[in-house]
């Protein structure tokens, strides 16, 4: 086979408008009574797993879902994120009749699961509209913050507003996809494990209605398999599910759910095949190579759920990727902060290979489903190897500056209508004052410190005691305050003892920022939401100075595919991990596609680049902006085999 010609059926399936012919409204489609679903009259073991089509490049979502079917699965469960499809209040950004752009990154849920049903598979919605997913704040739009008076998840009627359009609008674009009308989408959930947050139920059963008045098939609800999240969760007349371990969550179900209206069959809604990843220079990449104990344990489990007819989601199939500024973090008096990629050690890694696990998993699936039904795994494609190439420092951040806000005293991202990236805060001492900066009530989430353009320290709160840096400054002197934002809170644990975090995704500076005592006014204030790299057009008046303790710098470099002209492998099909193992901390644009963070820290230490961001003819484009620059060149390659592992923080000795 051609890979030019298998990319461009990938590419023509994934973005295309399929009209799906509707029939006529059919309540009975999808049911369920006490013990089991019915498809069409027939018993249906919901053997599924979950894969977001916002985290995968839209030309692979063919191949992921044939792999999902071939592992024996026949339902698909997708999480869709309302910040990508609402990314300003009133814009809705489906995609829907676009192309989607060199990455491939694309809203159209719809056409996801048309393929889906193309290829053998169904589909469960989980449309939020929180939906936690270690994605920024759990999915919600970061304008949210901005509105007055407004409380998340809960009642609050302008929340409730809100999400209300979110749903009608989402609904309009899937309505013909239900299998009420011949399609493949089977169930909705009523928000996501809202039991381990609140008690709010007339929030969950407003959320309920709004669902109901839009989709015609079944609801249920997913929760923790305890008593008190539970609880918390369920709602009147919607199934309730659990998520975890099957053996003692599928017993909590049937003990603590009483409500006739709530009961059904059993189904683990996240069985989670292992964990993502943190940053963190202790935090090693979670992985089932080596740990055959944990695999078993695995097996046993989908034996237990399966071998008894009941129903399974593995969290994740497929992870796919944070790209961009996208990932969230869970507070635990700290800020653990998700990596770029989402590969969750799952059956189908990061870049859509079967591993170990997948077959694994397949062998066990297969012994409840007749064989005869399963497609063979298609082929991994093939990836690519970059030799080593140097970029040359182009221009400092600073020198990309716009026109400031003029403030008496900071004030925060949101305020300025900023969602992500970093913010500048520079002040000029008019006094003589020294001692330990305060930025705020809290570091928000990490901030490089400098005076008169040499960085004095950085305050990070992904520790649990961020450094003191201690400042001097006399008249005249310049301090900035470069806060970047790691992702905002989607979860946290119990043991930080509060659900404050949230209800509080300020970033930037909140608050007065202090040297000793003293609060410093008069700041001007720099938007840096870094949504595209400087133009390569722009004029560079000097270069910018990359030793230890310099401001950040942007590197650039191009780069040719170089492939052999009887090569008829298509480019655009062959994904690489992108290493730069020069750098320690930043971001990396490939033709104008922020792919994600960087840290030297670990474990992630390459980022996927998926084909679809690679021109095949001419030059392809990195940009590299260093937070810490501390060499004149950056060195970047891309390897066929992704580098895990972990170094010492060089801002934390």
């Amino acid at each position: 086979m051609r890979w030019g010609k298998y990319f461009a059926a990938l590419l023509a399936a994934a973005i295309a408008s399929v009209k799906v012919a509707a029939s006529a409204p059919s309540s009975a489609a999808f049911t369920y009574d006490r013990t089991t679903f019915y498809l069409h009259g027939s018993p249906y073991v919901i053997i599924g797993g979950q894969m977001d089509p916002q985290r995968v490049p839209a030309p692979y979502w063919r191949d992921r879902l044939a792999k999902a079917r071939a592992m024996g699965l026949n339902t698909i469960f997708s999480y869709v994120y309302w910040n990508l499809l609402e990314p300003s209040p009133g814009e809705w950004n489906n995609d829907k009749g676009k192309s989607a752009d060199i990455s491939g990154i694309s809203n159209d849920v719809a056409a996801f699961f048309r393929i889906a049903q193309e290829e053998g598979l169904n589909v469960i919605l989980r449309p939020g509209p929180y939906i936690c997913g270690e994605r920024e704040w759990g999915g919600f739009p970061a304008w949210l913050a901005k509105v007055s008076g407004m409380r998340v998840r809960s009642s609050n009627a302008l929340f409730m507003e809100a999400a209300e359009k979110y749903l009608v609008r989402l609904a309009a674009d899937l309505a013909d996809l239900q299998v009420t009308r011949g399609g493949p989408l089977l169930m909705v959930q009523v928000e996501n494990e809202y039991g381990s947050y609140g008690e709010d139920h007339a929030y969950t059963t407003g959320l309920r209605d709004i669902l109901r008045a839009n989709f015609e098939v079944p609801l249920y609800t997913n929760d923790g398999g305890v008593d008190w999240t539970l609880a918390g969760g369920e709602v009147p007349e919607v199934l309730a599910e659990i998520d975890g371990d099957p053996w003692s969550g599928f017993a909590a179900r049937d003990k603590y759910i009483t409500n006739e209206s709530e009961l059904g069959p059993l189904m683990d809604g996240e069985y989670y095949t292992l964990a993502p990843d943190f940053w963190g220079a202790d935090n090693v990449h979670n992985t089932t190579v080596g740990r055959p104990s944990q695999i078993a344990q695995f097996v046993t489990d989908l034996d237990h759920v399966l071998g008894a007819n009941n129903s399974i989601s593995l969290y994740m199939f497929h992870g796919g990727t944070n790209f961009g500024f996208s990932n969230g973090a869970i507070w635990k008096n700290f800020t653990a902060s998700f990596t770029t990629s989402y590969d969750y050690g799952s059956p189908l890694d990061e870049s859509g290979r079967t591993n170990e696990l997948y077959f694994t998993l397949r062998d066990t699936i297969l012994k409840y489903v007749p064989p005869e039904t399963v497609p063979e795994p298609p082929e991994n494609l093939p990836r690519l190897e970059i030799p080593a190439f140097e970029l040359a420092p182009w221009t400092g951040l600073f020198d990309t500056l716009g026109k400031p806000m003029v403030s008496k005293t900071p004030v925060t991202m949101e305020e300025l209508g900023q969602a992500y990236g970093l913010i500048l805060y520079e002040h000029t001492a008019r006094t003589t004052v020294k001692g330990v900066l305060q930025p705020g009530d809290r570091a928000r989430d990490r901030v490089i410190v400098y005076v008169n353009g040499v960085k004095k320290g950085v305050i990070d709160s992904t520790y649990s005691r961020p450094a003191q840096v201690s400042v001097s400054l006399l008249p005249g002197d310049n301090l900035q305050l470069l806060v970047e934002n790691l992702g905002r809170v989607d979860y946290w644990s119990r043991e930080s003892g509060t659900f404050v975090a949230l209800e509080d995704p300020y970033k930037g500076i909140l608050g007065d920022v202090t040297v000793g005592s003293r609060a410093l006014e008069g700041w001007k204030i720099y938007c840096l939401p870094l949504e595209a790299p400087p133009s390569s057009a722009g004029n560079q008046t000097r270069l910018p100075r990359t030793e230890a303790g310099s401001p950040p710098v942007f590197y650039r470099a191009t780069f040719d595919m170089d492939m052999d002209a009887e090569d008829d492998t298509d480019p655009a099909l062959l994904d690489t991990f992108l290493a730069v193992p020069d750098g320690v901390k930043g971001n990396v644009w490939v033709n104008g596609f922020n792919l994600g963070r960087y840290w030297i820290i670990g474990p992630q230490q390459s980022l996927y680049l998926p084909g679809t961001v690679l021109k095949p003819v001419g030059a392809n484009e990195v940009v590299i902006l260093e937070l810490e620059p501390r060499v004149d060149t950056l060195s970047v390659f891309g390897a066929a085999e992704r580098e895990w592992g972990n170094y010492p923080d060089p801002d934390y000795p």
